[in-house]
Parts: C-alpha cells; structure tokens; sequence
C-alpha cells in the first residue's frame, strides 16, 4: 500500500469514529489520575484502559478500516484483539502503580506518557499530517503503543508475555517512520530500547 492509501485509511477511520477520541484522552486522563493520585485500584484501572485501547484498535482499525489495504492487518488484529485479553485477564491482579521520582520507573514513563498524548500528535502536525489524517492516542495503535511501554514501565511487576506483543508491534510500526514518512512513530523505538533496558537492568538487580 501506499503512503496515500495509508493516511487515506486514517482520514476516513478518524471521520467514522469521531468524537471516540474524546473518550480515549478522557479514560487515559483518569488512569493518570488514579496513579498521581495514588489510588489503591490504579494498576487495575491501567490495565482495563490497555484493554480497551488494545481490542478496539485490533477490531475498528485493524479489522475494519486497515485490512481493506493491507491483508497482514487481519493477523495484527488477532494480535491486538489478544493482547487486549491478556491486559483483561490481568487486570484482576494487577499491583497498584504509584508515581515515583526514579529515572526509569518515574521519569521515562513520565516522558513517554506525554510524548504519546501530546508530542506525538503535534510532530504529526508539523510533518504534514495533522487532523484528520494524524493517528490519534488511544485509537490508533502507534501512540496506544507508546503509552501502553510508558504504564508496563511503571509497573511494578510485569509478566514476558504481557511485553511480548507491545514490544514486537512498537518493531513493527517504527519502520512507518521511514517508509510511510511518520517521523512521530520513533518514539515507539525509544519506548522499545527504553522498556528493555528497563526490564534487563532489573533482572541484573535480581540476580
């Protein structure tokens, strides 16, 4: 497909399924909250957000609009449609997340937090592609993908195979920063290199 078709899909999702992205800034903004606030049901409340950002980007994106141009988005839906359960199932269980000053648990996922909600959308502005073009937090899967690293990051305790897929998607998406000229989508190599190191420097720790 080409980079005409690609922001051709995003003109006519974003028209369909507006003002969704309301709802999308309004729930991540009360997850944020809940974590500043210091919530005791904040990683619960993280978790169900991942869930519902995940399974409606797998089946109104992906499924709907995306895989029209592009068949390998049937199988990205599955993905994201999985992913999206994993985050339900784990849910239930999830440790609350409290904000904290550290480099890697306070500030990076602070940084990426921001850079999804806001940095990316003005960077997709400047390179030409704003409203209603843009991928949008929460209903496009590059942004959503940027803050789901930025809360499993914050989290105290996170399972492989709840990465496995963010990780392997944030891969997948980055190389639309060259091919598809959406320079804002590095930020999901940052949020990768960022994460992993993350996780490593804390196996080393524990070891």
């Amino acid at each position: 497909f080409t980079t005409d078709q690609f922001f051709a899909v995003f003109e006519a999702y974003n028209t369909a399924i507006w003002p969704a992205h309301i709802g999308a800034y309004a729930i991540g903004i009360v997850t944020l909250w809940s974590i500043v606030a210091e919530r005791a049901w904040s990683g619960r409340a993280a978790y169900y957000t991942l869930a519902i950002y995940w399974i409606w980007n797998g089946i109104a994106y992906h499924y709907r609009f995306f895989a029209p141009v592009n068949p390998a988005a049937y199988g990205f839906a599955a993905l994201f449609v999985i992913q999206g359960l994993l985050f339900l199932a784990y849910a239930s269980h999830a440790s609350a997340i409290r904000p904290e000053r550290g480099f890697w648990k306070g500030m990076v996922p602070g940084l990426l937090i921001v850079y999804a909600m806001a940095i990316y959308p003005a960077l997709g502005y400047l390179a030409g592609h704003g409203w209603p073009i843009s991928p949008m937090f929460g209903v496009a899967p590059c942004p959503t993908t940027i803050f789901t690293l930025a809360v499993l990051m914050a989290s105290p305790r996170v399972p492989f195979v709840i990465l496995a897929i963010p990780v392997t998607w944030a891969l997948v998406g980055t190389s639309a920063a060259v091919v598809l000229n959406v320079p804002e989508d590095l930020g999901l190599l940052a949020g990768v290199v960022l994460v992993v190191g993350q996780k490593i420097r804390f196996k080393m720790q524990n070891t």
